[in-house]
């Protein structure tokens, strides 16, 4: 019975497929993408952040990162600022969540103390970057609504799905987010930000994946252009390390000072 039994399942299932609504696809698509990173525990790893004004000069930033998964809410991340001086010290605490308002402090040395950022101010730029401080927090799959649009070729022979987000939460700086998803391991390659005038403002570029466990896939570059400044920050990886022991007591806001 069982070789009737198979081509039968196989069969539905291809009709269920098929008869996915876009809404039901994208929200598929990015189960999977979420699921390709589950279970990496924490990493760290170091960053250097270079800013480009319009006008081509450059600021570069030597950064610390950690990041601790969290089962059953978003993750944990903390960035510690090495260089330059007037930087040095500087260290930013993310807890995020789905719908829920994520959590964020930014410690100021020059000013000694712990800033909560209003979640009001989420669309403002981290650090002078081009990153804005809703970039900064794990893109848990409750933020947004997905809408799946077409399957088209991006670039090293790769195919990707693309899908349109839509933030669900409040006080996003974006109307919508067009992502492309690689269809092979799920990897997040390119993301074009579409501002509150629905005029597209940034795109995220991100290249030279690697494979860290045997299962998770992490780029060593991330390029955002800002469309309508000129300006760019471009976020070089290097030095991951999983699984290393961190905790909750690493990602304390009382600690930042220290």
């Amino acid at each position: 019975m069982i070789k009737y039994i198979l081509p039968v399942a196989i069969a539905l299932f291809s009709v269920n497929v098929m008869a996915e609504t876009p809404e039901e696809k994208g929200f598929r698509i990015a189960k999977a993408a979420e699921a390709s990173n589950d279970g990496f525990g924490d990493n760290t790893a170091d960053m250097t952040m270079t800013l480009k004004n319009r006008a081509g000069q450059s600021s570069v930033r030597k950064i610390h990162s950690k990041v601790l998964e969290v089962k059953g809410d978003g993750d944990k991340s903390l960035s510690l600022f090495d260089t330059p001086a007037d930087v040095k010290g500087t260290s930013m605490l993310t807890f995020s969540h789905g719908l829920k308002t994520d959590d964020q402090w930014l410690y100021l040395p020059a000013l000694k103390r712990v800033k909560r950022i209003s979640s009001r101010n989420k669309s403002g730029p981290f650090m002078g970057s081009e990153f804005a401080f809703e970039d900064l927090g794990s893109q848990e799959i409750e933020k947004y609504k997905y809408k799946y649009l077409r399957e088209e070729a991006c670039g090293k022979g790769w195919k990707c799905h693309v899908i349109e987000r839509t933030p669900a939460y409040k006080y996003s700086g974006y109307t919508r987010m067009m992502s492309w998803i690689d269809t092979n391991a799920y990897r997040l390659v390119k993301v074009d930000f579409y501002d509150r005038k629905n005029a597209k403002m940034k795109t995220l570029v991100s290249t030279g994946f690697k494979q860290y466990l045997g299962k998770y896939w992490r780029p060593n570059l991330m390029s955002m252009q800002n469309h309508l400044t000129g300006k760019s920050t471009t976020l070089q990886w290097s030095n991951y390390k999983f699984r290393t022991g961190l905790s909750h007591r690493d990602f304390n806001k009382n600690a930042l000072a220290r």
